[in-house]
């Protein structure tokens, strides 16, 4: 299953009714699953981030290097470098995975901690249902409108392919 695929990811289940579950089963399936999601999530955009940002470094640093030598292949080593530079530069630009990775981290850490001190027993349960609930909507409204992003690119470059093949 894909990060993003959000017909089918369990994020996007609507949560059983606050009467119908108590407050260490609501801890068990819902919190504690939903911080191992955001933990998980936010180490594969944070490599995914570093990665990418790591090779388009090293490659662009490189380029002006080779193009002061003189080997056989130059012209198509430096060619091919300057291209994968351009292409992961400009697919963080759509996926923003460096985003995704502090907006992962961030919504984890907030599940992870909260101040319920001198609050009775219910009443603190509901709080943390609240805070956790409304930090998955703001987070889940944060990647959509990701996603949405990297599709409105992603339909403008197939538009501007269609163009120039004309």
């Amino acid at each position: 299953m894909s990060d993003n695929d959000a017909s089918t990811d369990w994020r996007y289940l609507p949560p059983r009714p606050l009467g119908s579950i108590g407050p260490e089963e609501y801890i068990r399936e819902r919190m504690f699953e939903y911080r191992k999601w955001y933990d998980n999530s936010a180490q594969k955009a944070k490599t995914r981030y570093q990665g990418m940002r790591g090779v388009s470094v090293v490659g662009a640093a490189i380029v002006p290097v080779l193009v002061n030598l003189d080997f056989q292949y130059l012209p198509a080593v430096t060619t091919v470098i300057s291209l994968l530079v351009v292409v992961l530069v400009s697919l963080e630009s759509v996926y923003h995975y460096g985003d995704q990775w502090k907006n992962y981290r961030s919504t984890e850490q907030f599940i992870a901690h909260g101040s319920y001190k001198g609050l009775k027993p219910d009443r603190a349960f509901l709080h943390l249902v609240e805070r956790i609930e409304g930090a998955i909507s703001t987070e889940n409204a944060s990647t959509l409108n990701v996603l949405a992003v990297a599709s409105q690119a992603k339909a403008k470059q197939e538009e501007k392919d269609d163009t120039a093949a004309d």
